[in-house]
């Protein structure tokens, strides 16, 4: 087992300082979005028992879960998700409170081989959670409150995707199609394998108009034109609702100046039994992987023992990092602004000197070194360390600017007044 301590595990990563630098700043970013938005944060625990992951089958398989048991031989799970232990939160701490309820959270989840993840083991999510209501009105604020998280991260292009779930369902009630059919089509239409849905299709007695629509639903995809087009074909009370639902909630994001980040994808059918209305998902260029995922759950608080209608998101922070870096977005990175070394009779004012640039909102690293001030500018040069404030004695200091290659002595009040 030696052999491996100086390793990770596949999958999971140590994050170093600039990464993890970047990192925290985008989650901080995220957070004061998410607080100004009115959802407040929980955290729940980094274990859980398998049998919250399991109550929905339709979620997340087994076989994507890291388990073991405890001392009373019940299974555990690393959680592999932060939607669902918000469920059961809402449903058995909240369950008396007024609704609705906005929840948020950022914290790890852990999968065998999550696409989420950008297939890593070890991810973090940011997201929220909306209950309580059942409105576009609702469904179009979690939207909103994921595009400005989005932006807040520093992305600038991206795009959502919005589909409806109903949508789907409606137009597979009005073609007739057995039950059996109707998941096939979804993995299908998921492929965009058009020959194999042809082949489903043509095996059934589906109208010409509605086969048409069928085969045409991996390229239903744009702006609200789309829904005006598919509702000269649909006809079905369900189909119907499904439609103006979006378009209402189209109308909100456009009164918010969104519409340039949203498109409809009435041929997006990911996870069909889970969800329950609409969908949707956010994209960027330099990852392959949605950054941003998200649409109503209606089903799932009730499983925790409370009825209660939901929608939120989660944007992947990981996947986030690498789209800035792989776009080359400027993203603030650690940096030292001056250190500070002394001689010894400078010693109370140096360290007076390091307070009282810090609450100026400098980064001011001590010297404890001691090894003079050559070896202080050699050290400060090779950390990137933008200069070296020398305390001579409790007056006097030199400033060494190593951009401009300047040396200059001057006393401590002027030092620390100097904007």
């Amino acid at each position: 087992m030696t052999k491996w301590k100086i390793y990770t595990p596949d999958g999971v990563q140590d994050i170093l300082f600039e990464d993890c630098y970047i990192k925290r700043n985008i989650e901080d970013n995220i957070r004061e979005v998410f607080r100004k938005c009115g959802y407040f944060e929980i955290e729940t625990p980094t274990l859980e028992f398998y049998d919250t992951f399991s109550i929905d089958e339709d979620s997340i398989p087994q076989e994507a879960m890291f388990k073991f048991f405890d001392q009373q031989g019940r299974i555990l799970v690393l959680r592999p998700d932060l939607t669902i232990p918000v469920a059961r939160v809402a449903a058995t701490k909240y369950k008396d409170s007024e609704y609705p309820l906005r929840f948020s959270y950022i914290g790890n989840t852990f999968r065998y081989n999550e696409s989420g993840g950008g297939r890593q083991k070890e991810f973090t999510q940011a997201g929220v959670e909306l209950l309580g209501l059942k409105t576009p009105e609702s469904d179009a604020e979690v939207i909103v409150t994921a595009i400005s998280a989005l932006k807040a991260t520093g992305l600038k292009n991206f795009q959502v995707d919005i589909g409806q779930v109903d949508f789907f369902k409606g137009l597979m009630e009005e073609t007739g199609l057995p039950m059996h059919y109707v998941d096939q089509m979804r993995q299908l239409i998921d492929r965009k394998d058009f020959i194999g849905m042809e082949e489903i299709v043509n095996r059934c007695n589906i109208s010409p108009n509605l086969k048409e629509l069928v085969l045409d639903l991996p390229r239903l995809f744009g702006t609200v034109e789309v829904i005006d087009r598919v509702e000269k074909t649909v006809s079905g009370q369900h189909t119907l609702y499904a439609l103006d639902y979006l378009r209402r909630i189209l109308e909100i994001l456009e009164d918010c100046g969104l519409k340039e980040y949203v498109s409809v994808d009435l041929g997006m059918v990911q996870g069909l039994n889970y969800y329950t209305g609409v969908i949707f998902r956010g994209f960027t260029h330099g990852v392959g992987f949605p950054v941003l995922s998200g649409g109503r759950y209606d089903n799932l608080v009730e499983k925790f023992g409370e009825r209660c209608p939901a929608t939120g998101f989660s944007i992947g922070i990981n996947l986030v990092m690498s789209a800035l870096e792989r776009q080359k977005v400027y993203v603030e990175k650690p940096a030292v602004d001056s250190l500070v070394c002394y001689r010894r009779e400078g010693r109370k004012t140096a360290f007076g000197i390091c307070e009282e640039l810090r609450k100026q909102g400098l980064v001011i690293e001590m010297d404890i070194n001691m090894a003079g001030i050559d070896k202080a500018c050699t050290y400060a040069q090779a950390k990137g360390i933008g200069g070296i404030i020398h305390v001579l004695d409790n007056e006097n200091v030199e400033v060494y600017n190593f951009e401009t290659g300047e040396v200059l002595k001057v006393s401590v009040g002027e030092l620390l007044q100097s904007p």
